[in-house]
C-alpha cells in the first residue's frame, strides 16, 4: 500500500490525525493501547511518513549527535566502543532517529564543531563520550539549551544526565573475589589518570583493601592509557615486585598484562592471577579465559539513546541517573576452581 498519508493511518487505527502524529513523533502523551493499535496499523501497511513534512510538524530534526571529545584517545582501536555504537545506532533506527558522528581531535575541531552540536534545530539531542577530567566539552554544552547525556559519569555531574555502571562497587566485587582467593599482593592497572572511569575502578581497588584490613601500596598501582601496549608496560614494571594477583581497569590491559607475564616464563593464575573489566570478545595470549567484570555494552549504547529520548520529551531536568548493572564472570585466569 503505497501513497498513504496520516489521515489515511488515523482512518485505519479509528483515531484522530493528531493523535497518529504524536504516534509517529513519539509523543509521551498517548495510551499504550492506542500507540500499539496505531503502530500496528503503520507496520502492517508499511507507512513511512515523509521526513521534512515529519520535521515541520514535530519542530524536531530527527537528528542525534554522538560527540567524541579529543580526550577520548583510541575510539576506533578499542572493541569496547565498536560494541557500544551498535547499541546506539540500533536505538536510533529503532526510534526513527538519524545519527551524526562529531569527532573532536583537536582544541581546533571543538570550536569548529561546538556551534554546529549546539545550534538551535540541527539536532535534538546529544550523546557525549565521558572525558578526561578538565575537558570543557561537556561543560560548554550543559550550558546550552541543547538535551544531553553522558555516557560514563562525567567529572562534574550535578546537573548533567548520564548513564554509567557502579565502577567502584564492580571493582570492589572484583577485588573482593581475589582477597577471597588468597592473593596477598594484588596489583592494579589503571586506565588514563584523568578519567572519571580510572579513578572509580581505582577507589573499588582501594576500597576492597581497606575493608579487608590490608594497606593500600601506591607502588603496586599503576596507571596507563587502556592499550594493549601499556597493560603490558605496567605488567613488566609490576612484576619486579613480586605481585601474585592483579585487577585490570579493562580486558585489553589484562591482554597485554598477560602477555607480559608469559613472556617472562611466567604462568597465569599459577604465578600471577588476573582479573579484567568489560567481558569483551577477545582472544587471550595463553590460551585461558579471562575472568572479568561483564559490562552489558550494547544495551548500554541502547539504553543512552533512550534516555537521551526521554529528556527530550520530558525536558532536561532533573538530570537522569541510569545505572546499568554488572556481573564478575569466573573464568581461569583468576584461579578459582572451575566447575566441571
Amino acid at each position: 500500500m503505497a501513497d498513504l498519508t496520516l489521515e489515511d493511518i488515523a482512518r485505519l487505527a479509528g483515531v484522530s490525525r493528531s493523535t497518529v502524529s504524536r504516534v509517529v513523533n513519539e509523543h509521551p502523551n498517548v495510551s499504550a493501547d492506542v500507540r500499539k493499535r496505531v503502530l500496528e496499523v503503520i507496520r502492517t501497511t508499511g507507512f513511512h511518513p515523509n521526513l521534512a513534512a515529519r520535521t515541520l510538524a514535530s519542530n524536531r530534526s530527527w537528528m542525534l549527535g554522538l560527540v567524541l571529545p579529543r580526550t577520548v584517545s583510541g575510539f576506533f582501536a578499542d572493541p569496547y566502543f565498536p560494541r557500544l555504537t551498535q547499541g546506539i545506532a540500533q536505538a536510533c533506527n529503532d526510534h526513527n532517529y538519524t545519527l551524526a558522528l562529531f569527532l573532536v581531535t583537536t582544541k581546533e575541531d571543538e570550536e569548529r564543531i561546538f556551534p554546529r552540536v549546539s545550534r538551535k534545530g540541527f539536532l535534538d539531542g546529544v550523546l557525549v563520550q565521558s572525558a578526561a577530567i578538565g575537558d570543557q566539552l561537556i561543560d560548554r554544552l550543559a550550558e546550552t539549551s541543547i538535551p544531553m547525556v553522558v555516557a560514563g559519569r562525567p567529572f562534574h555531574a550535578e546537573n548533567i544526565s548520564y548513564i554509567d555502571v557502579d565502577n567502584v562497587a564492580a571493582s570492589r566485587n572484583a577485588m573482593d573475589h581475589l582477597i577471597r582467593l588468597g592473593y596477598r599482593r594484588i596489583a592494579h592497572i589503571g586506565g588514563s589518570p584523568n578519567s572519571p572511569v580510572t579513578l572509580d575502578r581505582k577507589e573499588g581497588y582501594m576500597q576492597a583493601l581497606r575493608e579487608a584490613g590490608r594497606a593500600v601500596d601506591p607502588a603496586l598501582i599503576v596507571d596507563s592509557d587502556f592499550s594493549e601496549g601499556s597493560g603490558y608496560q605496567a605488567m613488566r614494571q609490576l612484576l619486579t615486585m613480586g605481585v601474585d594477583a592483579v585487577f585490570t581497569a579493562s580486558d585489553i590491559l589484562a591482554i597485554g598484562g598477560m602477555r607480559a607475564v608469559r613472556e617472562a616464563g611466567l604462568r597465569v593464575p599459577q604465578d600471577v592471577a588476573f582479573v579484567g573489566f568489560d567481558d569483551l570478545p577477545l582472544t587471550s595470549p595463553i590460551g585461558l579465559g579471562l575472568t572479568t567484570v561483564r559490562q552489558p555494552v550494547y544495551p548500554f549504547g541502547y539504553k543512552a539513546i533512550e534516555t537521551l529520548i526521554d529528556v527530550i520529551n520530558n525536558g532536561i531536568l532533573p538530570p537522569r541517573r541510569v545505572i546499568m548493572d554488572t556481573e564478575l564472570i569466573i573464568r581461569e585466569s583468576c584461579g578459582a576452581p572451575q566447575e566441571r
